[in-house]
Order: C-alpha cells, then sequence, then structure tokens
C-alpha cells in the first residue's frame, strides 16, 4: 500500500494520538487537528516531514472547510478521515441538560459530518479512501447514567451506516470503531464530564460515576494494539462497517445481539400481526 495522508481529530491524546503513532511508522503522512497545536509539538518535532498540526475545534463548522482545504492544498489528498475528538457525559436522562446534549451532539455527530462532507468529492474522484468513525461499545448498548453518550454514537453508527451503502461504489470504505475500555484519557477526572445529579437519581448513578472514574489506569485495552487492529482492518481486502475492540467490547455486544434477538422472537407474533391481513 503507497502512503497514505491521514487527517486525524483529536490526535494529541488517547486513540486519535495512537492512530497517528501508527500512521507515522508505517510511513504515512498525518495531518493533526487539535484545537492546540502545541499538544502535538513533540509528534511533529520526530517526524517533521510527514506530521503537522492542523487548528481545529471540531464544533467549530466554520472553520471545517479552511482545515480541509489546509491540507489538500498542502498533499493534494486526503486518503484516511478518522474522526476521533470526543469526551464521556454521565448524567440521568431526565437531568441532562438540553445544552449538554446538543453540544456532545455537535461534537460526536455535527462535527464528523461536517468533516465527512468536506473530505468526500476529492475521494469520490480519486475513486479511494477510507471514513474512520470513532464510536463505542455505547454505540451499540447502552445502560443508566450514559444516556446522552450513547445517543450521540447510535445517531453516529447510524448516519455512518447508510454513508457506507452510499459512498462503496466510489470506492470509499467506511469504518465504525467500537471500543471497550482502553487506557486512553476518557476515564480521568476532567475530561470524563458529569451532569448534575439530584437526590432522586443519586443512588443509582454514583456507582456510575465512581466506577468509570475508578477505572482509570486498570482498562484491559491497549491503545497501541487498538491502532494497530484499525490498521490491519482498513488493509483488508474487505473492511469491515464494524470493529469492536477489546474482549469487552465483543462480550458486550454479543450480549446485547443475543437479547435483542430474544426479544424480537418473543414479540414477534404480535409484530408481524400489525400487518394488514393477507389478500387486503
Amino acid at each position: 500500500m503507497s502512503p497514505r495522508v491521514w487527517l486525524i481529530t483529536g490526535a494529541s491524546s488517547g486513540f486519535g494520538r495512537a492512530l497517528a503513532e501508527a500512521a507515522l511508522a508505517a510511513g504515512d503522512t498525518v495531518a493533526a487537528a487539535v484545537r492546540k497545536p502545541d499538544s502535538v509539538a513533540d509528534l511533529v518535532a520526530a517526524y517533521p516531514e510527514r506530521a503537522w498540526p492542523v487548528q481545529l475545534d471540531v464544533t467549530d463548522d466554520a472553520r471545517v472547510p479552511a482545515a480541509v482545504a489546509e491540507v489538500l492544498d498542502r498533499h493534494g489528498r486526503i486518503d484516511v478521515l478518522v474522526n476521533n475528538a470526543g469526551f464521556g457525559l454521565v448524567g440521568a436522562a431526565e437531568e441532562t441538560t438540553a445544552a449538554e446534549l446538543r453540544d456532545l451532539m455537535h461534537l460526536h455527530l455535527f462535527g464528523p459530518a461536517e468533516l465527512t462532507r468536506a473530505v468526500l468529492p476529492g475521494m469520490r474522484e480519486r475513486g479511494t479512501g477510507a471514513i474512520v468513525q470513532l464510536s463505542s461499545q455505547g454505540g451499540r448498548l447502552s445502560f443508566g447514567g450514559i444516556s446522552a453518550y450513547s445517543a450521540t454514537k447510535f445517531a453516529l453508527e447510524g448516519w455512518s451506516e447508510a454513508l457506507a451503502a452510499e459512498v462503496k461504489p466510489f470506492g470509499i470504505d467506511v469504518l465504525i470503531v467500537e471500543p471497550g475500555a482502553f487506557r486512553t484519557g476518557f476515564n480521568k477526572p476532567g475530561v470524563l464530564k458529569f451532569s448534575e445529579i439530584g437526590e432522586v437519581y443519586r443512588e443509582a448513578l454514583e456507582p456510575v460515576r465512581s466506577g468509570l472514574t475508578g477505572a482509570d489506569g486498570g482498562q484491559p485495552g491497549d491503545p497501541v494494539r487498538a491502532a494497530e487492529a484499525i490498521l490491519t482492518a482498513l488493509a483488508a481486502e474487505e473492511t469491515p462497517l464494524r470493529l469492536p475492540l477489546g474482549s469487552d467490547a465483543v462480550e458486550n455486544i454479543s450480549a446485547a445481539l443475543e437479547s435483542a434477538r430474544t426479544e424480537l422472537l418473543k414479540w414477534e407474533q404480535v409484530s408481524r400481526g400489525a400487518d394488514f391481513p393477507a389478500g387486503e
């Protein structure tokens, strides 16, 4: 595979950083989209010819076309777009504010959609390309306390599944990545955000809050191995639509799918009974 040009959001840490390092190690070029260019100064210093920062806040829709244009002006193409920037939000559905939900949806769906729209014309013209959407196991299943986070990831996955069908004829792959618990900065205090919890939901949600923050540093997933898995999926003859990462993600998603199938079959006759009778 010839050297590729990557545009990676949230490239200063976590999966974005691990992917940037893996791509650079493979001989590719990386445009590291970050809010603060200094956050990737060491990466640029290590690969001065193939790594450079692009200042971008993913929620700044007006800035997206210019950021993409900078990459195209410098390299002539974008082969892989990685929509990675994001954070977690813990809170009860009733108590999460409309502003909190809108802001998270902008970061996890509207921003990635804007970037995807900006890079697709060039990919279609060349007849090749890949869009990597960093979702989560929380994009396939949910539990109390992460309603807003799961809502945004479910939305990203639905949008991306339709996108994949639309762009496949143009030689463009869409890869939805669904990590479990990994040793990134996701669970760190100050990174993981919390809605205000009132007395009604405190007993139910405090264990969720403490469990997520308490897991920091002990997660089973290795971001370096995750990046290797993503590169392997992109290099495959047929890139998968979805790639769960980590044993916990595989187990939890498998259980959720089995539960959904069991419920579907249990209510199958009632569901089918909503049709007009045959012949009418």
